[in-house]
């Protein structure tokens, strides 16, 4: 089957998940019904309604037939994700716990929670509970024994001035500009932020991956993807939604190709040999390499090992001995005025690895 790249395609969810082929996909992200139970209106201090969310499409017979729901489709996509492929599933207090769980007992495996704390939160106006201010995003791999999976943790860290980023993300909820109003009401009753699928699309997934939303909604995750120069599925059963979410990814212009290019992690770079090197002569047998405070000097040896004095190892090893704690030779060791990683990095560039 061709799969239907940057298409939303109007039907049932699992009806259409059923459809797509076997380990098609690098990435889902799923924001599905969260059954939120409510039993009254909201009624704000000055007594108008708040617009709250009671569309047919949350509403399940009991926890039970949520739950059938959530593994019936998280089934699907497990079956439809590569087998280096991830999963982010966004939900509140009222479902994520079931979503978590019925994940675990399909052989998911949890790589992170990232709560998002909305900086501009709806209030409790009834004042008998916490102002819910916070939602979770579960981030899985196929299973356990996944060892590949995309996570560009160098772009993340550089999205975050040059700080790791942290599983609590700061990101307003959606309002003013970026809320989608038809004839002057919300489009969605839960239009998620695009800052959100920005953080997410960019973190686990590189340009021209295929991203699949099985709820699509106003189209928050194409739009991003469009954007960022990845492709995309869309899966969305209401009309209108399918209306809105295609107007608004057609006025999306995406960025241009050679500014997608992320840093990426030492874990993604192709594994180089310090022996590559020499056979490939950035490197000789006899050649001097230093510390970086040009205390310590090593010789090359034909191996691929260094000499230091009385004591040969590998570069990891000779410089752990000098320094007296685990010490990455890549970084320690120079040579004519750059670390030999600055070689590897050359090497890799050069070579075409």
């Amino acid at each position: 089957m061709t799969l239907p790249l940057n298409q939303i395609i109007h039907g049932d969810s699992l009806s259409v998940l059923k459809s797509l082929p076997d380990k098609s996909v690098d990435l889902i992200f799923a924001d599905p019904p969260y059954n939120l139970q409510l039993q009254n209106e909201l009624v704000r201090p000055n007594q108008s309604v708040v617009d709250a969310v009671d569309d047919a499409w949350d509403k399940f017979d009991d926890f039970a037939a949520y739950d059938a729901f959530t593994r019936a489709w998280l089934t699907e996509c497990r079956r439809i994700l590569k087998d280096d492929g991830t999963i982010w599933v966004i939900g509140s207090y009222h479902n994520i716990y079931r979503v978590g769980a019925i994940l675990m007992d399909l052989g998911y495996w949890i790589l992170n929670d990232v709560v998002w704390e909305k900086l501009n939160p709806m209030p409790n106006f009834r004042g008998t509970r916490f102002t819910n201010a916070t939602e979770t995003l579960l981030w899985a791999k196929k299973s356990q024994r996944q060892k590949k999976y995309t996570f560009n943790y160098q772009a993340m860290k550089g999205f975050n001035d040059d700080k790791q980023m942290t599983n609590v993300w700061h990101i307003p909820i959606c309002s003013g500009a970026e809320r989608i109003k038809v004839d002057g009401k919300k489009a969605h009753s839960t239009q998620k932020p695009q800052a959100l699928l920005y953080r997410v699309i960019l973190s686990s997934t590189d340009p021209g991956d295929v991203i699949l939303d099985p709820f699509f909604g106003s189209g928050t995750t194409g739009a991003v993807a469009k954007m960022l120069g990845r492709q995309f599925i869309g899966i969305e059963r209401e009309p209108h939604y399918v209306e809105v979410a295609r107007a608004r990814i057609d006025a999306v212009t995406p960025a241009m190709a050679e500014s997608l290019a992320v840093v990426q992690s030492r874990r993604q770079e192709a594994r180089v040999k310090f022996s590559a090197l020499i056979e490939n002569g950035y490197l000789s047998a006899g050649d001097t390499l230093h510390s970086p405070d040009g205390v310590h000097h090593a010789l090359v040896m034909a191996d691929g090992r260094l000499m230091l004095t009385d004591f040969t190892a590998s570069i990891h090893q000779v410089a752990t001995h000098i320094s007296g704690r685990p010490t990455n030779g890549w970084d320690y060791w120079q040579h004519g005025g750059e670390s030999i990683d600055a070689l590897r990095e050359r090497y890799r560039r050069e070579i075409g690895v």
